[in-house]
């Protein structure tokens, strides 16, 4: 369906060149000489490959907006290098290469639920949830006598993600994981 150019907001899917693009900041500029056109300039995300870019284009342009279907999915293990997971919609079972998985594949848990996004019928891209539970598996002992500033160090956790946590915590602790920025959150309950 064609969508005018000054209508994109941030979020919103384009479908250009065959490849769904997704739009991030966006701002629309006025010159200010008589009978200039209005221009919209945005950084654009192909979802299939990873790439950004900036695209400029002018007021009266118009896109053709992707067709992308939002599904839920479940992670179920790893077989050789692969991600295995099953729609829950339809319950079939697909899997992903980890360039696709990509940064995701540190917060990869068996049965984690995740919202997987189709373009054409084939996954494109995974959505994790904004937070997980992660055990240390290695970190060094507590600090004695640390200040009262926060002292943070390196732990391994059970997906081998390194998360930089406060002094306090402990191996075989579990703890809450910020997944869009790998920050450590707080002990889990």
């Amino acid at each position: 369906m064609p969508v005018s150019v000054t209508d994109l907001k941030r979020g919103d899917i384009l479908e250009m060149g065959g490849d769904p693009w997704q739009i991030g900041e966006v701002q629309q500029q006025t010159p200010s000489a008589r009978g200039a056109a209005t221009l919209v300039k945005a950084k654009i995300k192909n979802l299939r490959t990873g790439q950004t870019q900036a695209k400029t284009w002018r007021g009266g342009d118009m896109e053709q907006e992707a067709e992308v279907a939002l599904r839920k999915a479940q992670f179920l293990y790893k077989e050789g290098e692969d991600f295995v997971f099953m729609d829950l919609e339809s319950y079939e079972q697909f899997s992903m290469t980890p360039a696709q998985v990509g940064d995701a594949a540190g917060f990869m848990l068996e049965n984690i639920e995740v919202r997987t996004t189709l373009f054409q019928d084939r996954v494109i891209a995974l959505t994790l949830p904004i937070t997980v539970d992660l055990k240390v598996t290695d970190t060094s002992p507590a600090l004695k006598g640390a200040t009262a500033q926060a002292q943070m160090k390196p732990a391994v956790t059970q997906t081998g993600v390194t998360v930089m946590v406060p002094s306090y915590i402990e191996t075989d602790e579990t703890i809450r994981v910020d997944t869009r920025d790998g920050k450590f959150l707080e002990r889990a309950k």
